[in-house]
């Protein structure tokens, strides 16, 4: 499951997630989101573990907009300025440590515009592991770029979770058609990884 040394991007579970129950939100989610985010935190600890450092990914977009470029022309509405309080990681959810790695990003992929490529190298990662949201946008183009980027990638199908269940599934449909056997679930990650 894992080849060479492995980096967990933990991707936009951010304070909204926690503090926005309402039914409609700037970003539609799928059904069980909050559950499905807060099931990546035992994936993060047991990566924390085996020596896996997390890295957390955070969408955020100055207070003018500028850097949106074309990502209101689909269905999402203005989100994640970065002097709301809904665009903070989730610290306290997600057990995030003072020297933990932060990577903020302005568009859905966390290598498009970031340092996340020179981290990477530093930590000498080989196959990256994926939890977040949304499956079907921010988890998947950076599958993408990170495949095109020569990483092995694993995705935590149930600690990921989409803006509808269609699409969701078929993010993960087209992530595994990438690379067979991307699909892992959370529990034989973790497995796998006391077993290393």
């Amino acid at each position: 499951m894992i080849h060479g040394k492995a980096a967990l991007l933990v991707i936009d579970i951010q304070a909204s997630t926690f503090i926005d129950d309402s039914d409609e939100r700037s970003i539609p989610n799928m059904a069980g989101y909050k559950d499905r985010m807060l099931a990546a935190r035992p994936v993060i600890d047991a990566c924390r573990a085996a020596g896996i450092p997390p890295v957390f990914i955070q969408e955020v977009h100055r207070p003018d907009g500028i850097d949106f470029g074309r990502e209101l022309d689909g269905s999402e509405t203005e989100h994640c300025y970065e002097d709301q309080p809904g665009t903070a990681l989730a610290v306290a959810e997600m057990g995030i440590r003072p020297g933990d790695y932060i990577v903020p990003k302005r568009r859905y992929s966390a290598f498009f515009g970031t340092d996340l490529e020179i981290l990477l190298k530093g930590i000498k990662a080989e196959t990256l592991i994926l939890v977040g949201g949304l499956t079907d946008v921010c988890v998947h183009y950076t599958f993408v770029d990170a495949h095109q980027h020569d990483y092995h990638v694993r995705v935590i199908e149930d600690a990921v979770a989409g803006s509808s269940l269609a699409a969701h599934e078929a993010a993960l449909t087209a992530m595994d058609y990438l690379q067979t056997g991307a699909r892992q679930s959370a529990a034989a990650l973790i497995s796998a990884l006391k077993e290393t």
